[in-house]
C-alpha cells in the first residue's frame, strides 16, 4: 500500500518535516495494521483525531512536548492529545493529579473539565508515542510501528528546533530522553502522575519551571489555566 501525501490529514509543516516517514515502508504497514484493526474492533481515537495534536500545534510553534503513552481506551476518551479527554468526560486520575500539581506550584484551580486543547494552541504538543488504541485494551497498538513515527517526530524536534522544554513523565517518557539533544533543549523529568506512582509525581513544579525557561530564552510563557477555555 503506497501512502499518498496529499491526502494524510495533517497540518502542512509536518507533513514536509515527516514526508520521509510517510513515504517509508515501515508507514504503509502501519496503516494496513491500522485500517484491519478498524474492520475487526473498534479503535480509538476517531480517525480525524488520529493527527489531533500535530494539527493544533504546527511544527514552527512548538515550544513545550509532554509524552504521554498511548491513547485512552474508553468511550469517547480520547482525543488525540496525550493526558487529554473531551469536555463532558470524566476526568481521568492521572490529569486530576496534573491539575493538583497545577495548583500546588500555581495556585490555579481545578478546571471542571479535561479539555487540554487551549495548552495546545500555545504550543503545548501533546504527544502520545502510540497513536492508535482498541477499546477497552491499553497499548493493544503499541506493535504497530507508531513508536517508530513518534520517536522520529521527537528527534526532529530535536535536530531542527531549539530551546524546546520536555516533559518526561513517567519510565517509558524518561527513555525517550536519549533522543534528545540536551546541549539545545530542556528536558525535565519526574515520576508518572499516575495514583500508580503513589504521589511521586507531586512536587516537580514543572509547570512553573516551564514557563521560567520560556521567559530567560525570550519565549511566550505558557497560560496553563483551563478555566476560562
Amino acid at each position: 500500500m503506497k501512502i499518498n501525501l496529499d491526502k494524510v490529514a495533517i497540518e502542512n509543516s509536518w507533513k514536509m518535516v515527516l514526508k520521509d516517514e510517510f513515504l517509508a515502508p515501515y508507514f504503509c504497514a502501519l496503516k494496513e495494521k491500522l485500517l484491519l484493526a478498524k474492520f475487526t474492533s473498534i479503535v480509538f481515537p476517531p480517525s480525524n483525531l488520529i493527527f489531533n495534536a500535530f494539527n493544533l500545534t504546527p511544527f514552527d510553534e512548538v515550544k513545550v512536548v509532554i509524552l504521554g503513552q498511548d491513547p485512552y481506551h474508553g468511550k469517547d476518551q480520547a482525543m488525540g492529545l496525550s493526558f487529554s479527554v473531551p469536555k463532558n468526560v470524566k476526568i481521568p486520575p492521572s490529569l486530576i493529579n496534573i491539575y493538583k500539581e497545577i495548583y500546588d506550584d500555581l495556585g490555579i484551580k481545578q478546571p471542571n473539565h479535561g479539555d487540554l486543547t487551549f495548552w495546545a494552541k500555545q504550543g503545548v504538543l501533546l504527544l502520545n508515542s502510540t497513536l492508535s488504541v482498541e477499546s477497552g485494551k491499553p497499548n493493544s497498538h503499541s506493535n504497530f510501528g507508531w513508536q517508530i513515527f513518534t520517536d522520529s517526530v521527537i528527534k526532529k524536534i530535536s535536530d531542527k528546533k531549539t530551546g524546546v522544554v520536555f516533559l518526561l513523565w513517567g519510565n517509558f517518557a524518561k527513555q525517550k530522553a536519549s533522543l534528545i539533544d540536551q546541549n539545545k533543549h530542556f528536558v525535565l523529568t519526574a515520576p508518572h502522575p499516575s495514583p500508580l506512582a503513589r504521589g511521586g509525581f507531586f512536587g516537580c513544579r514543572h509547570f512553573s519551571k516551564t514557563n521560567a525557561i520560556l521567559k530567560n530564552t525570550r519565549q511566550n510563557p505558557i497560560d496553563w489555566d483551563l478555566n476560562n477555555f
